[in-house]
């Protein structure tokens, strides 16, 4: 079975949810923006852990070494914290 997609629409990670890319997030209370501080606090829509990114739910690309795909296309290096040995 071939699906097609609405033009200006994207898919969830198993294919069932249309959602513009533009919408609205459907949490209560609503998820940070993409451009807030704490923008890492939005809910996860897609994830692939064995490839070591999440979707969040305000277009962030989130990867496990903690960097970031903003929606706009810019890149936040990532920023884990450094464990010292004692």
């Amino acid at each position: 079975m071939r699906r097609t997609t609405p033009p200006g629409t994207t898919t969830n990670d198993v294919g069932s949810a249309w959602r513009l890319p533009n919408s609205p997030c459907p949490h209560t209370p609503t998820c940070p923006s993409a451009s807030s501080p704490d923008r890492e606090a939005a809910h996860t829509v897609a994830g692939r852990p064995e490839q070591g990114w999440s979707l969040l739910c305000n277009g962030v690309l989130l990867f496990e070494d903690t960097g970031e795909l903003l929606p706009d296309g810019q890149v936040i290096a990532p920023h884990r914290t450094l464990a010292i040995a004692a």
